[in-house]
């Protein structure tokens, strides 16, 4: 059995949801990724920004990332996956939730992030495939 723990990306960087919009486009960038944790002054996770985010919510509003902050985008309780959960625990929380990324959880703290293409690397092709279909081509 493959677990999330052995799909997903270690050292998840979390933007504090005190920081502003434009830090986390900066954080995105220099870590060449579309999403980042939004991590409480608790060192919980309080949800996700992506970089969509910053442009419909932020941008395209006409608001200030360099004042608006992370914490102003969470909304709900973020969907995760324990760390020793299986791998179609995984894909199955993705798919109901028509989610491309997923945060892994150990002992109530955050260890990782399971992307899509995570899934592509380490999945069959056909749950691979499956998944594109419900997340992918649903939007």
């Amino acid at each position: 059995m493959t677990t999330a723990r052995e799909i997903m990306h270690t050292g998840a960087a979390c933007i504090q949801e005190n920081e502003t919009l434009e830090d986390a486009a900066r954080r995105m960038s220099e870590l060449d990724v579309g999403a980042l944790p939004i991590c409480g002054e608790d060192d919980r996770l309080h949800g996700i920004i992506t970089d969509r985010d910053i442009v419909v919510k932020c941008l395209a509003k006409g608001k200030d990332p360099k004042t608006m902050t992370a914490g102003m985008l969470e909304q709900g309780k973020p969907i995760t996956i324990d760390a020793e959960a299986d791998t179609d625990e995984v894909v199955l929380a993705m798919e109901e939730h028509r989610i491309r990324r997923l945060p892994v959880i150990d002992n109530r703290r955050l260890v990782g992030m399971i992307s899509e293409a995570d899934l592509a690397r380490r999945l069959p092709e056909e749950k691979v495939g499956h998944f594109v279909e419900v997340v992918c081509a649903s939007r």
